[in-house]
């Protein structure tokens, strides 16, 4: 897979409801038109994560149903909702073969062949903290799960559940109340970390790479925190370091990425993932923009980072950002570090859809996002951003202006191309001077087009290596500057 990999996230079960739908016929992964697949994504991508495949559980899907709760939620998402609409979690996995629904085995051979046929790679899921209540497992291997006993069991029915003669405890994040459709598998007993290999191994066989469920909850100094008492001494060797080296032994090419949060990126770089969840850029660009400039700045390590404004878990960005959108998409989007897209994000979806239904609501689409989209693809996959030089820069203030506090600038440049990326994080016009790494500049007359919604734009001979800018509130400039000789 390519350096800085973009990659388009589809939630299978909808997606492949969507296109049935739409041909006004029942549709796997083994019957995708080859139209759709040429289309899969609203412009160049170099993988497509393909989340959910795996068989679900029936016994998840009926916790589900008898979660009102989660049932609220799935009547906010689909106004028509139904008990049928209900497929399970994605991540409360019975067995880690293809759900038959999407079409089995052969159906993700087919979509894999059909996506390196046009220069995709494939991405799926492995979750390596726990399994559905129903797994095999659960009965013919209980020692890989934490346990627990019949007092537990009465002291804290909503964190032990009793499967077949054994009591098992529920999957959870610490930070959180437990899982209710899964169990917690003990990562520091040997023979879990033996059957997760073997599992990867053969994951491995059908995909390009994986995304790695919460992948920081199987470190060991987290889950020796979360389980203390329960699961004995913590191996020598951490989870990902041992489990991670033997899948390349056999895979050397297979990419890892994590979901991984508080600040825990850096721990799982070093434990051998490719790309790791920047959230906390994310949270910045929601809540706290002044702030982003400081983290591209300060950032001296972003290549194994993951940039996102939006996925399954995180609510819709057209409904977090709004008008704000565009801008919000640039400023993540061309950091370096991978870049992730939800299938849904470029339409200007606001629906957040729970994981566990089989398929989408109506919503009207915005054509004119998805054109940006594609113009934004484009140049993510173009020089130099693909293969050139990153360089924050510095913003500077312009007299008898009011300045720009929101202006955040950075560039990349190969031999060949210079690309400005300037955007402002304010509710304000922002006037200023971004000071490029660029001394060519000086003196001399460049002319200045802005790849996405091609307005060109000419800067005089100046003195110096600046360029002048002035965007409206959330507004995003994203120039090619040529240098007019």
């Amino acid at each position: 897979m390519q350096p800085d990999p973009v990659i388009y996230e589809i939630n299978t079960w909808p997606w492949l409801q969507r296109i049935g739908r739409e041909l006004g016929r029942p549709v796997t992964l083994a019957t995708v038109p080859d139209e759709v697949w040429d289309d899969v994504a609203p412009g160049p991508v170099d993988a497509i994560w393909l989340m959910g495949v795996w068989q679900r559980s029936p016994a998840g899907v009926e916790t589900a149903q008898a979660d009102e709760p989660l049932v609220h939620t799935f009547r906010a998402a689909l106004p028509d909702f139904t008990p049928d609409d209900v497929v399970g979690s994605p991540y409360c996995i019975r067995d880690y073969t293809v759900d038959d629904h999407l079409g089995g085995a052969a159906g993700l051979a087919a979509a894999r062949a059909a996506l390196a046929d046009r220069g995709m790679g494939l991405i799926l899921d492995f979750v390596p903290n726990h399994l559905a209540t129903d797994h095999t497992w659960t009965t013919e291997h209980p020692e890989r799960f934490v346990g627990g006993s019949d007092d537990d069991l009465a002291a804290h029915r909503d964190a032990f559940v009793r499967v077949g003669p054994n009591v098992l405890a529920n999957g959870r994040d610490p930070h959180f109340p437990p899982w209710r459709d899964v169990v917690q598998l003990n990562v520091f007993h040997p023979d879990t970390r033996r059957a997760a290999i073997d599992t990867l191994r053969r994951v491995a066989d059908s995909c390009d790479g994986v995304r790695c469920d919460m992948a920081m909850l199987v470190s060991t100094e987290i889950f020796a925190r979360t389980w203390a008492g329960r699961v004995g001494d913590a191996p020598t060797d951490d989870y990902w370091t041992q489990v991670i080296p033997e899948i390349r032994h056999t895979h050397p090419e297979f990419v890892f990425i994590a979901e991984s949060y508080w600040g825990t990126d850096s721990l799982l770089r070093a434990q051998g993932f490719d790309h790791c969840y920047d959230k906390a850029f994310t949270d910045a660009l929601e809540h706290h923009p002044r702030d982003v400039a400081r983290l591209i700045r300060d950032d001296t390590d972003p290549t194994g980072r993951l940039r996102f404004i939006e996925n399954h878990d995180e609510p819709r960005a057209q409904a977090v950002f709004g008008n704000r959108h565009r801008t919000a998409a640039i400023t993540a989007l061309t950091q370096p570090g991978a870049r992730l897209i939800h299938d849904g994000q470029p339409d200007g979806r606001t629906i957040r859809l729970p994981v566990q239904l089989r398929r989408e609501p109506d919503e009207p689409l915005d054509a004119d996002l998805r054109l940006f989209y594609r113009a934004l693809l484009i140049v993510l996959q173009q020089s130099p951003v693909r293969g050139g030089t990153f360089a924050a820069c510095e913003v500077l203030g312009w007299p008898d202006r009011p300045g720009g506090p929101g202006l955040v600038a950075w560039s990349w440049a190969d031999d060949e191309r210079r690309v400005l990326f300037v955007v402002n994080l304010d509710g304000d016009e922002g006037v200023g001077r971004v000071r490029t790494e660029w001394p060519e500049l000086d003196g001399t007359v460049a002319s200045l087009t802005d790849l996405v919604t091609g307005d060109r734009y000419d800067r005089p001979a100046d003195p110096d290596p600046d360029i002048f800018v002035r965007l409206p509130a959330w507004g995003a400039h994203v120039l090619d500057v040529q240098i007019d000789l």
